[in-house]
């Protein structure tokens, strides 16, 4: 039997088991006393931890959102761009893409991933610096909701304690859908329902595999990865997310490949939304903010419009088509700058861009420094890296701008700055900026609802809404209103009026005498007041308020929704040299369109909070209204028929000509000098108005009058919103009279008179200057 060995304690250890036993000694003892701090800290920090209040009753800032009247988003108002989304309508893809991106160990592990973090103290160790992060999605919702980006180590203790809480309140699909709606991704979008929209202008239940890698791959760094403002980068970035999805066994080898080859088209014009609706969503958001101005940006109310999607697309395009087709009119005004390209090394060189950045893009009108240019061809940079080359009709507006005898400094050269668009044929050619301003307003005559508005050429470029904002004289468009007046005066469309020279002595007009002028300097003689209004005659306009009554007139008009002090009570008033906005004259013209009802306009039907609850509703007054009615349905008869032959035989005959209908009613109007243009009219189910001119008035050129300049807007809207509206016309009121109206063919058959005005015959139509033409 083997003798049993002791340990005395007193014997000293052997030199080799000191030196192993004293570090794990030394090892237990400190890990123990860390255990022990830390058990500390989280017995005192874990019950001061904060509440999670925030978390379960999630209630992010909602912008103020605005909306057409069937349902489309117009304007967004808010710090934050959010769309939130519940995590059973997130795709499946795009949870795998954030999983695969950001966690894809976040269903495992309880709010701190062990084995992430020693990954990434390996790699950051062989990396020699901190290159990889280990945070979990929901180490990311803490840091979100609660704590600040600042990199200290009681922080990240904060943060992991706050993980724990988080993982032991709330489920996981809980704690991931807090994510997707919470966390910024660029472009002021906040949650991947946003992001979806603002990048690719779709709903994040259509994304693909491709545009979900995209997505996916900015919360790491939202600007560095931008695919606005960093393509390339962007780009990188989506190849790894992707990458990674086929490592998980997200993605197949196919599905893989499909989503490399995708391209992406991602939103760079300067409307976020389905519909150019700027000025209304302006509008709207005033009023919401000066109803509800507390919580206005972050409670998520929602304003609904009166606008219809097809009339505010077809007026804003008609507008611009418009404003385009003017401003070829009087040619091409050179570069808008030109740029240093010294240190532009090649034609994909990032200083293209730098130099690019100060200059906005306008729908179709974008912005391109050229790289070469002669006589036959140009090539420009546009921004986002396209080369474009620019020849044949593309080149005609500025053709002169590139002889070689233009001096170098109005050239089109290298380094100038020039704006470029596509035409029918998708091929490039040059444009540029218009400076003459317009607006186009249409609203159903019977309500007031309004259909469509439109107060510029470019909100971007200008904020000033001219329909509602913009006081300018009316010219003879507003001539109806005088003759209006005169038929409550005794006068009939038969009336015969001289046409011929006015003066006005300077002992009437206290300052000088007045000698107004027909605008072709043509008289006519006497004429039927109806022919007078067909032709736009000065004279007559001038001859009928004298006698009707300046002061009747300043009065009657005000019936229509003008104001009298904008509307002295003086003979030019004839000539519309007072002042109204376009909206007016909508309201005005509406009267006629309508039967003789003074209706509203109005633009928001209601306003809703975030749980669809309606807070504000509008309360339309229907024409019909007896207390509406403002002048005698009989005279909104006569003058309705008067007005189509405005349009069928007068100044603005070209409506009908074009839209073939003879249900067309509307006035041309042209200032002095040709400072303002209008065509303000209407169909029996829309009454439209359309204004051209300057900001600060000045002459448009000779031969811009309200036919030539205003008119094709008008008829460009009419032209959709009328397409398959079939004609009609206004049922004829009581207390009218009609007799033979003997004549030259145009004009009615009939003339109808106030029962209490009949005539015992019609005279005929007086002898015409067959040369005379109209021309207003």
């Amino acid at each position: 039997m083997r003798d049993s060995v002791s340990f005395d304690p007193d014997t000293p250890l052997p030199n080799v088991s000191r030196w192993i036993l004293y570090p794990i000694f030394l090892l237990i003892g400190t890990v123990a006393m860390i255990a022990a701090m830390v058990a500390v800290v989280l017995v005192l920090t874990y019950p001061n931890l904060p509440s999670l209040e925030i978390l379960t009753d999630y209630r992010p800032k909602i912008p103020l959102r605005v909306f057409t009247a069937d349902g489309y988003l117009i304007g967004e108002f808010g710090e934050e761009r959010r769309e939130v989304v519940h995590i059973q309508d997130v795709p499946e893809v795009m949870k795998q893409a954030i999983l695969a991106a950001e966690d894809e160990r976040f269903y495992q592990h309880g709010g701190i991933d062990a084995l992430g973090v020693v990954r990434a103290a390996a790699s950051n160790l062989v990396g020699g610096g901190k290159k990889q992060g280990a945070s979990t999605i929901t180490q990311q919702v803490a840091k979100n909701f609660f704590l600040s980006s600042e990199k200290t180590y009681a922080r990240k203790l904060y943060e992991a304690l706050l993980s724990f809480k988080i993982e032991a309140n709330l489920s996981k699909d809980q704690i991931l859908e807090l994510y997707i709606n919470q966390i910024y991704l660029g472009q002021r979008a906040y949650g991947f329902g946003a992001a979806a929209q603002i990048y690719y202008g779709k709903s994040l239940k259509d994304i693909t595999p491709a545009e979900a890698a995209m997505l996916a791959g900015l919360p790491k760094a939202p600007s560095a990865f931008n695919p606005v403002v960093n393509p390339k980068r962007a780009r990188l970035r989506q190849q790894y997310v992707l990458r990674r999805m086929r490592e998980l066994g997200f993605l197949n080898d196919k599905q893989h490949e499909d989503a490399i080859k995708q391209t992406l088209i991602i939103k760079r014009d300067t409307n976020e939304f389905a519909v150019h609706a700027e000025y209304v969503a302006e509008m709207a958001r005033q009023m919401a903010a000066e109803r509800f101005p507390e919580e206005v940006y972050s409670r998520g109310l929602k304003v609904y419009t009166t606008i219809l999607k097809n009339d505010q697309e077809a007026a804003y395009l008609s507008l611009r088509r418009n404003v385009l087709d003017y401003d070829r009119r009087h040619g091409y005004r050179g570069a808008e700058t030109y740029v240093e390209m010294g240190e532009i090394k090649s034609d994909q060189d990032e200083g293209l861009d730098e130099v690019l950045q100060d200059f906005s893009d306008s729908p179709d009108l974008h912005p391109a420094v050229i790289l070469e240019a002669d006589a036959k061809q140009i090539r420009a940079y546009r921004k986002g890296g396209e080369i474009i080359t620019i020849t044949g009709d593309g080149l005609k507006l500025g053709a002169r701008w590139l002889d070689e005898k233009t001096p170098a400094n109005k050239r089109l050269r290298r380094g100038a700055i020039i704006r470029v668009m596509t035409d029918d044929k998708n091929a490039w050619r040059i444009t540029q900026m218009p400076e003459v301003e317009s607006a186009f307003l249409s609203a159903m005559p019977d309500t007031g609802a309004i259909r469509a508005l439109v107060g510029g050429f470019d909100f971007n470029r200008n904020k000033f809404n001219h329909v509602t904002q913009a006081w300018r004289q009316p010219g003879s468009s507003f001539k109806p209103f005088i003759y209006s007046g005169s038929l409550e005066k005794g006068f009939t469309p038969t009336s015969i009026i001289e046409d011929s020279p006015i003066s006005i002595p300077a002992s009437v007009t206290g300052s000088q005498a007045w000698e107004p002028k027909n605008y072709d300097g043509k008289y006519e003689g006497p004429m039927r007041m109806r022919t007078a209004l067909t032709k736009s005659k000065n004279m007559v306009s001038i001859r009928l308020l004298q006698a009707s009554g300046v002061h009747f007139i300043q009065d009657y008009a005000t019936r229509f929704g003008f104001d009298a002090d904008r509307h002295p009570p003086y003979l030019t008033m004839a000539l519309g040299a007072g002042s109204v906005t376009p909206w007016q004259m909508v309201t005005a013209y509406a009267v006629f369109a309508n039967g003789g009802y003074r209706i509203q306009p109005y633009i928001v039907s209601e306003i809703r909070d975030e749980k669809d609850q309606v807070l504000a509703q509008a309360q339309p007054v229907q024409a019909g209204d007896e207390s509406l009615l403002v002048i005698d349905p009989r005279n909104a008869y006569m003058m309705d028929s008067m007005l189509r032959d405005v349009t069928i035989y007068g100044t603005a005959a070209r409506a009908s000509a074009t839209l073939k209908r003879r249900d067309l009613a509307g006035k041309t109007g042209t200032t002095n000098e040709h400072v303002d243009a209008w065509f303000c009219g209407y169909q029996r189910t829309v009454v439209g108005c359309s204004w051209v001119g300057f900001d600060h008035p000045k002459n448009m050129g000779n031969g811009e009058t309200g036919g030539t300049t205003a008119l094709p807007a008008w008829i460009g809207y009419m032209s959709k919103v009328l397409k398959d509206v079939p004609e009609s016309f206004m049922p004829q009121p009581t207390g009218l009279v009609a007799v033979d109206a003997p004549g030259n063919g145009k004009g009615p058959a009939k003339e109808f008179f106030y029962r209490e005005n009949v005539p015992s015959s019609v005279d005929p139509e007086p002898r015409q200057d067959p040369n005379s033409k109209p021309v207003d």
